[in-house]
């Protein structure tokens, strides 16, 4: 097994820069599109050999260096008592969102063994057949606190930032509620087989630095501290976050992913002395590959070859993504680094 992924979270020289995909386990392979055109996202989420085999997908058909649990972020949500439909174009729709401290109060603690055991035997199904580090992962409590109190998905979280702001005692509640349930997820996804982690805040970039550092730091602290104890390498990534990455780096992790909307220098120095993940825009994968190749190398030149380094793009793999251009992206950047190597 290449562990070129693994020394690149923890900051230590590598053959060369590895690389892997948000959401490289499916919507752009057409391997996935037809699992999907005879199951639905849950199915396959529940079934774990399905999963384990939609996990190894990109490991055999684009080369990356880590492969990443397929499964969705809302999954514990519905042990906790939650109702959660997974709606095709939508994405999680919540049929009854939380607005209340009596509505908090009904959410259960999540028992992984329990309440997500199909996650957990697909951990241990792809990692007993992956030949490169597993990545499980977990949405980040404040995001899952944006789908059950907005609802849906949405830009302005509305409904997310009226309950932090007006009511902060029980906003605070639903937090730490969610901090201990991510926790004993992804504790138990590493107890299956998962060699690193990622924590995901896709909406965490709505939020203002204040905010950000009243509403959410005390718990990422918190979750992180715990995740600290488990030996293996944490990812916290987020999007739209350029003004809340020092934050999240007080947070903790010991890589921060980024996405396309800062120079992945300047994220490098507002994070400090700790590995980083991106950052190409995944739309310009969209493009004739010159200038794929042209922008997967100003990252790298960001980069300068330092340690620690994991190529990505700012957030997930497009739908409509050619398959032959993330290969031949993972080709261009190990071909790019490896030659940097040697020359040094």
């Amino acid at each position: 097994m290449t562990d070129r992924f693994l020394r690149a979270c923890r900051r230590e020289p590598t053959d060369r820069t590895p690389v892997w995909f948000m959401r490289q386990a499916g919507r752009a392979l057409p391997e996935y599109r037809a699992l999907r055109a005879r199951h639905t996202l849950l199915d396959l989420c529940r079934t774990p050999e399905l999963a384990a085999q939609i996990t190894l997908l990109p490991v055999e058909r684009l080369g990356v260096d880590a492969a990443i649990l397929f499964a969705d972020i809302t999954l514990p949500l519905a042990g906790m008592g939650v109702a959660v439909d997974l709606v095709e174009g939508v994405g999680p729709v919540i049929a009854e969102p939380l607005r209340t401290a009596a509505d908090v109060a009904r959410l259960r603690p999540l028992v992984p063994d329990r309440d997500v055991p199909f996650v957990l035997e697909a951990t241990r199904l792809a990692r007993r057949a992956c030949s490169v580090p597993l990545i499980g992962f977990a949405g980040a409590p404040f995001t899952l606190a944006s789908y059950l109190v907005d609802g849906r998905g949405t830009r302005d979280l509305v409904q997310t930032k009226r309950l932090l702001h007006s009511d902060p005692a029980t906003w605070h509640r639903l937090m730490a509620h969610l901090t201990e349930a991510t926790l004993a997820y992804l504790e138990a996804q590493v107890a299956a087989g998962a060699q690193a982690v990622q924590v995901f805040d896709s909406w965490v970039g709505a939020l203002a630095p204040r905010d950000y550092a009243a509403a959410v730091l005390p718990h990422m602290q918190r979750l992180f501290a715990g995740l600290a104890g488990l030996g293996v390498p944490v990812i916290h990534f987020g999007t739209g976050t350029a003004g809340l990455l020092a934050l999240m780096a007080q947070a903790g992790g010991d890589v921060i992913g980024v996405d396309w909307r800062i120079r992945l220098g300047e994220a490098w120095a507002r994070i400090g002395p700790r590995a980083i993940q991106g950052n190409l825009d995944p739309a310009v994968l969209l493009a004739p590959f010159p200038v794929v190749a042209a922008a997967a190398r100003d990252v790298l030149n960001e980069a300068a070859g330092r340690p620690g380094h994991i190529f990505n793009l700012g957030h997930g793999v497009l739908p409509q993504t050619p398959p032959d251009h993330l290969a031949r992206l993972v080709d261009l950047v190990h071909e790019t680094t490896a030659t940097a190597a040697a020359a040094g």
